[in-house]
């Protein structure tokens, strides 16, 4: 296993458990602690995630970029029933635009039955699910590739964007909050989204639970500029009633 992956395959249990042991990463990746250790120096260095005695924590900051490997096996279940939800809203024929998140990638999974679609997009993950679809029209944005995201962005990604009208767009976030709106974690993925956003009829927004009352580092749009919300779980009485009073539908 190259350095890299022992380190994203740590970051996954991060993801999931919170913490790690130098002691047992050692035992399972057959390697020296002095070599886990590095890697959870490096790993702290990115911001990635943070040393302590013996092992390291989770770094829940929604500011920070996780690699998208981890970040697809990140809340993997509350994922894929979103996107069960959100499948059911797609049809033949539907016009899409859909972010590079991972969340867009289990509904395109979840989609690849339907026919005729238009599908535009800046991730290459999904371009590459559906590439082999010879109804799908598949357009790719363009633009510069996002290290370690598996996303295209950028002024050619945006140009791209604003030149078409879709039936639905499909993005998520890092953060919904009552008073700030929608967030994301850095200015490039938010302009994408906005533009998405913008060349679309009917903009769904995708978020699990842990997304709501968290605000990150760059607004994509205020929360009333949404149609549709799409979570794993109802969230509490005063989310369903800010929802309800912006006459945003709530789906669950």
């Amino acid at each position: 296993m190259l350095a890299l992956e022992r380190r994203n395959a740590i970051l996954e249990k991060l993801a999931v458990t919170g913490k790690v042991i130098v002691a047992d990463l050692s035992r399972e990746f057959g390697v020296t602690e002095e070599t886990i250790r590095r890697d959870l120096e490096k790993l702290d260095n990115e911001g990635l995630a943070q040393k302590t005695y013996g092992g390291a924590v989770a770094n829940h900051s929604l500011n920070l970029d996780l690699p998208y490997k981890v970040r697809q096996r990140t809340n993997a279940e509350a994922k894929q029933a979103i996107a069960l939800k959100v499948a059911e809203m797609i049809h033949d024929g539907d016009y899409l635009m859909m972010d590079a998140s991972s969340t867009t990638l289990f509904i395109t999974k979840c989609i690849r039955n339907k026919h005729n679609i238009t599908l535009i997009t800046n991730s290459i993950e999904i371009l590459m699910e559906v590439a082999e679809l010879e109804d799908w029209n598949v357009i790719s944005t363009g633009g510069v590739l996002k290290t370690g995201a598996l996303a295209l962005v950028g002024a050619n990604a945006e140009k791209t964007v604003r030149g078409f009208h879709v039936d639905i767009a499909v993005c998520s976030c890092k953060g919904i909050d009552r008073q700030f709106g929608i967030s994301d974690s850095n200015e490039q993925n938010a302009q994408i989204k906005r533009a998405m956003f913008a060349a679309a009829k009917r903009r769904i927004l995708v978020a699990d639970h842990s997304k709501f009352d968290q605000s990150s580092f760059v607004k994509i749009s205020e929360l009333t500029e949404m149609d549709t919300v799409v979570t794993d779980v109802c969230p509490d009485a005063a989310w369903t009633e800010a929802l309800a009073d912006a006459d945003i539908e709530l789906i669950y």
